[in-house]
């Protein structure tokens, strides 16, 4: 865990917040006012993703952007079960418990899309539009969940799977303090021009030990165990209420670790005629390769919706 007033020589200039609503310290960014945008990380990344994001999206809005349980500067508790739902439980008690917003704009990447479809589902009304990048939403008619399937054929997942069957799976996430990077560039990270210490610092920083990147090490576990339930199940009013909502898709056409075609293909099919824009020199992380263009979708996104 990060300390709280780590700023990272300035990069991260903002004013750390903090509820136990979840059951333990989590940490999340609150900056401007008005109708609230929630950007949520992946892995194994933290807050930091979105650090070029805050300030001219907080000019017109109230941006919040959690670091999950086991990320950034939110506690590493060893004692809680580390799954995706266990995510989804987390980011409800500090939306609906501990900040009570309404009329969200998510703005969702890798986990933060699984997380976030499923809080959207959970909670159609509290939700206004969905923009995503490079993750897929688990939003699907009943009956069509092996259409739904997240591919495995990438880089990073066939990496992954080996990995946790010779047991150095743990091994490698566990190191995170020295191979962020390396596994940055594994996903797809392109824009290596940004790179010096500051940056390697920043994204190293919550992984100090072994212990701490339990929850790094936890979450490709989920796909490739079915220890829990991938895809959050909506009934049919939810679905039917998440699909009538405004969502657009920008994808880094450089990912390593959802294949970036797949990703498109099933996001059509989950929302027909809805906006895709596709990056051709961005990868998996894409905040970190191309900010300033996703910062204008955004922008424009909620103006063309509002």
């Amino acid at each position: 865990m990060i300390e709280a007033n780590e700023t990272f020589r300035g990069t991260f200039p903002f004013t750390p917040h903090f509820t136990t609503a979840p059951g333990f310290r989590m940490h999340y960014v609150d900056e401007g006012s008005g109708d609230p945008i929630v950007c949520l990380h992946g892995e194994p990344t933290w807050g930091y993703l979105y650090r070029k994001f805050i300030p001219p999206l907080s000019t017109t809005h109230r941006v919040i952007v959690p670091d999950h349980m086991g990320f950034g500067k939110s506690e590493t508790p060893q004692d809680r079960e580390y799954t995706y739902l266990t995510h989804v439980a987390n980011l409800e008690a500090l939306l609906n418990d501990a900040l009570d917003v309404q009329n969200l704009t998510l703005v969702l990447q890798d986990w933060g899309g699984l997380i976030g479809g499923a809080y959207a589902l959970r909670h159609p009304e509290r939700v206004r539009r969905l923009f995503i990048m490079n993750t897929i939403l688990p939003i699907y008619e009943p009956g069509t969940e092996e259409r739904m399937a997240i591919s495995l054929d990438s880089r990073w997942f066939r990496w992954v799977g080996p990995a946790i069957k010779d047991s150095s799976l743990p091994i490698v996430l566990g190191s995170l303090r020295v191979t962020v990077l390396s596994m940055m560039k594994l996903i797809g990270f392109e824009n290596l021009g940004i790179v010096d210490d500051t940056w390697v610092a920043a994204y190293s920083a919550p992984f100090g030990t072994r212990e701490e990147c339990k929850g790094a090490i936890e979450f490709p576990i989920d796909i490739f165990t079915g220890r829990a339930k991938l895809f959050e199940v909506g009934d049919a009013a939810a679905i039917a209420a998440i699909k009538q909502k405004p969502v657009m898709l920008a994808e880094g056409m450089l990912d390593q670790a959802l294949p970036a075609q797949a990703t498109i293909e099933q996001f059509q099919a989950q929302f027909p005629g809805a906006p895709v824009v596709e990056l051709s020199q961005a990868g998996h992380f894409c905040q970190e390769d191309a900010p300033e263009t996703l910062v204008a979708l955004i922008q424009q996104f909620i103006q063309n919706t509002s």
